[in-house]
C-alpha cells in the first residue's frame, strides 16, 4: 500500500511570542518543519509529502526551500483558520488509495520506529495512533472539588495519526465540533475502534519556547 504523510503546519505560533512561526524556527540549521519531513523520508524514501501552510507564511516558506535548496518533493495545501480545515484541504491532495499519516509539523523527535508501527498497524487493522503512558499523578476536576484518577487508564496521544484513505477521508465529511480534538476523535465518532501504538516520550510538541532546548537535546542524541 502506498503511502501519504500530510503535515499540518498551518499555526502562527502565537504562544512563542515570535514573529516566525515555530515550525520554521531552525535548530542545528534545519527548520523544525524540515526535520519532521526527514523522519519519513528516512525509512519511505517514496513517500507522497502534502504540506499544509497557512498563506500568510507561503513566501516563508519557499524562501526557506530556496535558501536550503531542498530537493524533497511535495504538494502544497493552504492552511485554514481550524486544524479541522488545514487537514480537510491537505486531504484533498492526497492520491485515491494511499494510506494517510497526519503528523504535527512541531513534532521533529518522532522515532522512525514510532512511523513504522504506526503505517504497519494502520495497514492491518485501517487506524493507528501513537500514545505513551502518563507518569505523573492526575485528578479529575469537577465544580470546586478535585479527585484522584488511576493514571494508567490514561494515555497521552501522539502523532503521526495513521489510516487508511476511505476512514479518514469519509471522517472529514462530518461536520467541524469543538469535540474532536484530533484526526482519531473524528475517526471514532464514526464507531471505528482505534488502535493504539507505543509511541516514544521525545516526540513532544513543540509549545513553549522551552521545548526549543529539550528537542535541540533529543535531536543532538539521535544523529
Amino acid at each position: 500500500m502506498k503511502k501519504s504523510v500530510i503535515i499540518v503546519a498551518g499555526g502562527i505560533g502565537n504562544r512563542m511570542n515570535s514573529q516566525l512561526p515555530k515550525q520554521f524556527i531552525e535548530i542545528n540549521k534545519i527548520p523544525i518543519i524540515v526535520h519532521s519531513i526527514n523522519k519519513f523520508i528516512k525509512i519511505y524514501p517514496e513517500i507522497e509529502i502534502v504540506l499544509v501552510i497557512n498563506p500568510e507564511f507561503i513566501s516563508t516558506w519557499e524562501e526557506i526551500v530556496k535558501k536550503h535548496k531542498f530537493l524533497f518533493k511535495y504538494k502544497l495545501a493552504l492552511g485554514g483558520t481550524t486544524r479541522f480545515e488545514s487537514v480537510k484541504n491537505g486531504l484533498e491532495k492526497i492520491t485515491k488509495g494511499n494510506i494517510v499519516a497526519i503528523h504535527d509539523s512541531v513534532r521533529p523527535c518522532v522515532s522512525t520506529e514510532t512511523i513504522k508501527r504506526c503505517f504497519d498497524t494502520a495497514e492491518k487493522h485501517g487506524n493507528a495512533i501513537p500514545t505513551i503512558p502518563v507518569n505523573d499523578s492526575v485528578r479529575i476536576l469537577s465544580n470546586n472539588e478535585s479527585k484522584n484518577f488511576d493514571r494508567n487508564r490514561l494515555r497521552l496521544v501522539q502523532t503521526p495519526q495513521i489510516f487508511q484513505y476511505e476512514i479518514i477521508t469519509s471522517a472529514y465529511l462530518q461536520d467541524y465540533s469543538t469535540y474532536f480534538t484530533d484526526d482519531a476523535s473524528f475517526v471514532e465518532n464514526m464507531g471505528i475502534k482505534i488502535n493504539l501504538v507505543d509511541g516514544n516520550k521525545e516526540n513532544i510538541k513543540v509549545t513553549e519556547k522551552e521545548d526549543l532546548i529539550i528537542i535541540e537535546t533529543y535531536l543532538n542524541n539521535t544523529k
